[in-house]
Formats: C-alpha cells, structure tokens, sequence
C-alpha cells in the first residue's frame, strides 16, 4: 500500500490550519461575533478586506476636510464604501479627475492621488470643471 503525502510530507504529518487561522484576526470565535446583533454584514466586512488588499484607501485632502465640516456632511460607512467604490470604478475606466455623486453628495476625486479633493452636498455649487468623467453610485 502506497502512503498517501502532499509535497513528500506524509497526511498524517501535516498540520491542522485551524490554529493559524485563529491568530490571524484575534480568534477563530471572534471572526464569528460579527454575526450577532449590529455587526456588520459578510459582505461589508469583505468590501473591506477587498479594499485593504487592493491597497485602496481614499484620503480627504485638507480642502475637502473643511468642506465637510463647514457643510455639516457626515458620510456614513455605507457611502464611504460607496465613494469607494466608484473610485475604483473610475479607475478602471481610466479617469483621472472624477465626480463621484453618492445619493445627495459629489465629490470630486483625485484617482491617480487616491483623494477626495472637495465635496459639496445638494443645493450647492453645480458646476465641475478639470474633471473628464463621472461616476454615479
């Protein structure tokens, strides 16, 4: 009878992933608390990851800092993901200056920076110019 081995390890050497994977974030049981109560969902917690290895994180330039606080706009998790995402929309498609219009906001972002230069919520400012396209989300 011929020993089973993977690589020239034989099976019964090889061993158990489940301890790695718990020390890769916290534990094995803490990877599952995000499926009680608020948490957040499967799927955001992957956009995430998504994100991280695909290295896109956005930054807001000072100017769009301001622009934020003085207009009173609070972007929520959901929008910054999909802020996120129509980034990378635009990317894809070559743009290099973007309007991203999330529900009642648009942001003019700088792809090839990876950052948010300004942002302007409903009833405001409706003229974009240096930019050469738009992203609707």
């Amino acid at each position: 009878m011929n020993n089973i081995s993977i690589n020239n390890i034989p099976i019964g050497k090889i061993p158990s992933v489940l301890p790695v994977a718990g020390r890769l974030n916290g534990s094995v049981n803490s990877a599952r608390t995000g499926l009680q109560g608020t948490e957040k969902t499967f799927h955001e917690i992957l956009e995430e990851k998504q994100a991280d290895i695909n290295g896109i994180q956005l930054k807001f330039s000072k100017h769009a800092n301001e622009r934020l606080a003085s207009r009173n706009i609070d972007l929520t998790d959901e929008q910054y993901r999909r802020l996120l995402s129509g980034a990378k929309m635009a990317s894809e498609k070559g743009i290099k200056e973007s309007l991203v219009l999330v529900d009642n906001l648009a942001f003019i972002v700088s792809i090839k920076n990876n950052t948010v230069i300004t942002a302007v919520n409903e009833g405001e400012e409706n003229v974009f110019t240096n930019i050469d396209g738009a992203v609707i989300i």
